[in-house]
C-alpha cells in the first residue's frame, strides 16, 4: 500500500511539475490569468506578458496565448462575402481581404474586451465597407466624362462601374477611416484593405455584358465600314488619275494629229492623203453602207 502511495503521489507530483511551466512560441505573446483575472504589469495600466521561450507559472493559473504577426481576415465567398447598397440603390457581393495585427499596448482590449475578436472585427470591418460604398464619389474636380472620349462605364454604368474602376481609391479610403477613426481602440492595427472582387446582381451582369457586346459589334462595324470607305476613296482618287492620265494622252495625240493634218493641208496633200486612208478603211471593211445623192 505504501508503494502504491508513492506511486501515486510521484505521478501526481509529476503532472503538477508539468502544470508550472509553459511555452509560448515565436510570433506570440502570453498572457497569465489567476482565477480569471489577468496578471497586470507594476502600473497596473498594462497586461503582464511573456516573450517567447520557457516560462513559470503556479498550476491553478491559466496561460492564454496570442498570435501578433499580421493575420489575414477573408471575407469572400458565399458564407463569407458581404452586401452594400450603392449610392444608386445597386446592391453588390463584396469579396474583401483584411489584414491586422494586434497591439501589445491595447492586448487586454483585444482579449477581453471582446468576446469574439475575429467575429467583432468582421462585423465592424463590414458596416464600414457598407458605408463606404453607399457614400462613394468621386473627389471634387475630377470628370470622368472628360478623362475619356470611348464609351465608359464609369460614366455611363452608374455606381458599379464607377467603384469597379476607382477600386484603388476605395480601399485607400476605407484603410484611412481604419487608421483615423478605429484606430487600436481594439485592440488591432489594420494595416491594410483590399477589395478582392465586386460582383453586380446578375441582371445587372447580364445587362452590361449586353452593352458591352453590342458596343463591341457596333465599334467592329464602324471600324469595318470605315476601312471600306477608304479603300473605296483610294480606288477612285487612283481612277481619277488614271482618266486624267489617259485624258492628256487623247489630248497630245489630237494635237499631234491635228498638226499633221495642217502641214498637209498647208502643202495641199491633205485630199490625197484622206482618199487613201479612206480606201485603206473601205478595203478592211466587210460591208459598206453608200449614201445616194440626190441629184
Amino acid at each position: 500500500m505504501a508503494i502504491g502511495f508513492a506511486l501515486g503521489f510521484g505521478l501526481y507530483f509529476a503532472y503538477m511539475l508539468t502544470q508550472c511551466f509553459f511555452r509560448v512560441k515565436e510570433g506570440h505573446l502570453g498572457v497569465v490569468t489567476v482565477f480569471g483575472a489577468a496578471q497586470k504589469s507594476a502600473d497596473g495600466k498594462t497586461l503582464r506578458t511573456y516573450r517567447p521561450g520557457l516560462h513559470f507559472k503556479r498550476p491553478w493559473e491559466k496561460v492564454i496565448t496570442v498570435s501578433m504577426m499580421e493575420q489575414n481576415l477573408d471575407l469572400s465567398g458565399q458564407d463569407g462575402g458581404s452586401s452594400a447598397m450603392t449610392e444608386d440603390g445597386t446592391v453588390l457581393r463584396i469579396d474583401s481581404m483584411l489584414r491586422y495585427e494586434p497591439v501589445e499596448a491595447e492586448l487586454e482590449e483585444f482579449l477581453f474586451g471582446m468576446e469574439s475578436p475575429n467575429d467583432h472585427i468582421t462585423g465592424l470591418f463590414t458596416c464600414l465597407l457598407r458605408n463606404e460604398i453607399a457614400n462613394f464619389r468621386l473627389p471634387a474636380g475630377r470628370d470622368l466624362a472628360t478623362e475619356s472620349t470611348r464609351f465608359d462605364f464609369a460614366t455611363q454604368s452608374g455606381s458599379y462601374a464607377l467603384i469597379r474602376r476607382e477600386r484603388g481609391l476605395l480601399n485607400e479610403r476605407i484603410a484611412q477611416f481604419c487608421r483615423s477613426q478605429i484606430g487600436d481602440r481594439y485592440g488591432v492595427r489594420f494595416n491594410a484593405v483590399d477589395l478582392t472582387d465586386i460582383l453586380p446582381p446578375d441582371e445587372l451582369a447580364d445587362a452590361l455584358n449586353a452593352v458591352i457586346h453590342a458596343h463591341t459589334d457596333a465599334e467592329a462595324r464602324y471600324f469595318r465600314a470605315e476601312g471600306e470607305s477608304q479603300q473605296r476613296i483610294l480606288a477612285a482618287e487612283r481612277g481619277v488619275k488614271i482618266a486624267t492620265a489617259r485624258s492628256l494622252a487623247v489630248e497630245t495625240e489630237i494635237r499631234k494629229l491635228g498638226e499633221f493634218l495642217g502641214e498637209l493641208a498647208r502643202a495641199g496633200n491633205l485630199p490625197a492623203y484622206v482618199g487613201r486612208r479612206r480606201s485603206e478603211v473601205l478595203s478592211e471593211a466587210r460591208m459598206v453602207y453608200m449614201k445616194e445623192v440626190e441629184s
